[in-house]
C-alpha cells in the first residue's frame, strides 16, 4: 500500500464523504454505458419483456455495474493515489474509508443480483454475479497488476451486459448478444491503450504493467491499428445478421472507417504534441463510436425504425 494513500487515510475513523462521493464510487459514466449496452441486448433479443419488468431489470444491472466499480475503487485505492487521473477519487482523497467502500460495494452486489434473480431468471442473475466477480476479482485483483494483457482479458467484464440483457428477455443468450459482446471486447484495447500512451508515466509510477510500459509505445500503436482493423468489420455484423438495419449499416461503416483512420494517426504520429493529440482524438472518438453503434441498434429495434437489409449471415 502506498505511503501517499496511508497518509491521506491515517487517523480517519469515519467517513467525511457526501452522497455524491458514494455515487462517484459507482463510476456513473461506466454505468451509463452499461445501461445502453444492456438495454440494446434486451431490444435486439428475439422476444419481449414487460416494460416495468425490463426497467427494474435494467436498474438492477446498472446497480450491479456500479457495485463492481465501487469494489474496483476499494481495491485500487493505493495505486489510484499515485496517478493524476484517479488521485481525487473519494477513497484516495480521504473522503470515504476503504472499509465503507467495501461494505457499500458488497451490499449493492448482493442486492442487485438477488433482485435481478427474483424478477427475471437464474441465468441473468448468475451472469450479473459473474460480471461483478470478473471485474472486481479477476481484473482488479489479478490481471491489472500482473499482465499487459490486463485490459484485453478484463475487457470481457464490460462486454457482458448485452448478454445479460438478452438473458433477461429470453432466459438464454444467442448470436445477437455474442456479436455485441465481440464488438465491445475488440473496442476495449484501442480505447484504453490510446489513454495509456498518454498516461504511461502515471501507470509506471503506480507499477501497473500497461502495454506501453511493457511492450513499448511502438508495439502498442501497432496493436491499436490491428485491433481497429478487426473491430470495424465485426461491428458491421449486426446489419448482415438482420438485427441492424440500413441506418446501422451506414453508421457502422462510416464510424468504423473513422476509427481506423484515427488509429493510423496514432501509429504515424509518435512524437510531441501531435502524438498526444492523436491519442486523445482516438480515445474521445472511440466513446462516441461505441455509443453510436448501440444507440442506433436501440432506436432501430426498440422504436421500430428498422429498414431491414437482406440477411447475409445466420
Amino acid at each position: 500500500m502506498s505511503a501517499v494513500f496511508e497518509t491521506r487515510t491515517d487517523g480517519l475513523t469515519a467517513s467525511t464523504g457526501e452522497a455524491r462521493d458514494f455515487f462517484a464510487l459507482l463510476k456513473p459514466r461506466v454505468m451509463s454505458l452499461v445501461v445502453v449496452t444492456a438495454l440494446t441486448g434486451m431490444a435486439t433479443a428475439p422476444g419481449s419483456v414487460h416494460p416495468v419488468l425490463g426497467l427494474a431489470a435494467l436498474m438492477a444491472i446498472a446497480v450491479g455495474a456500479g457495485a463492481s466499480g465501487c469494489l474496483n475503487m476499494w481495491y485500487d485505492a493505493d495505486i489510484d493515489a499515485l496517478m493524476s487521473r484517479t488521485a481525487k477519487r473519494p477513497i484516495p482523497a480521504g473522503r470515504v474509508l476503504p472499509s465503507e467502500a467495501l461494505a457499500f460495494g458488497l451490499t449493492l452486489s448482493v442486492g442487485s443480483v438477488l433482485v435481478l434473480g427474483l424478477i427475471t431468471n437464474a441465468l441473468a442473475a448468475f451472469m450479473l454475479a459473474f460480471t461483478i466477480f470478473f471485474y472486481a476479482v479477476v481484473y482488479s485483483m489479478w490481471l491489472k497488476r500482473w499482465t499487459p494483457q490486463n485490459i484485453v482479458i478484463g475487457g470481457a467484464a464490460g462486454a457482458f451486459p448485452p448478454m445479460i440483457g438478452e438473458a433477461v428477455v429470453t432466459g438464454t443468450f444467442g448470436w445477437h448478444s455474442l456479436v455485441l459482446f465481440a464488438i465491445i471486447f475488440l473496442w476495449t484495447p484501442p480505447h484504453f491503450w490510446a489513454l495509456a500512451l498518454v498516461k504511461s508515466g502515471d501507470y509506471e509510477r503506480a507499477g501497473i504493467p500497461m502495454m506501453p510500459n511493457v511492450a513499448g509505445p511502438a508495439a502498442t500503436r501497432r496493436q491499436i491499428v490491428l485491433y481497429s482493423l478487426v473491430m470495424a468489420p465485426v461491428a458491421v455484423l449486426p446489419a448482415l445478421m438482420g438485427f441492424g438495419g440500413l441506418i446501422y449499416l451506414a453508421v457502422s461503416v462510416t464510424t468504423g472507417l473513422a476509427m481506423i483512420w484515427l488509429a493510423i494517426q496514432v501509429w504515424r504520429r509518435t512524437e510531441g504534441q501531435p502524438a498526444v493529440k492523436a491519442c486523445w482524438s482516438l480515445f474521445g472518438f472511440s466513446i462516441i463510436y461505441l455509443f453510436l453503434l448501440f444507440a442506433v441498434l436501440l432506436v432501430e429495434n426498440g422504436l421500430g425504425l428498422m429498414w431491414a437489409l437482406p440477411k447475409v449471415i445466420g
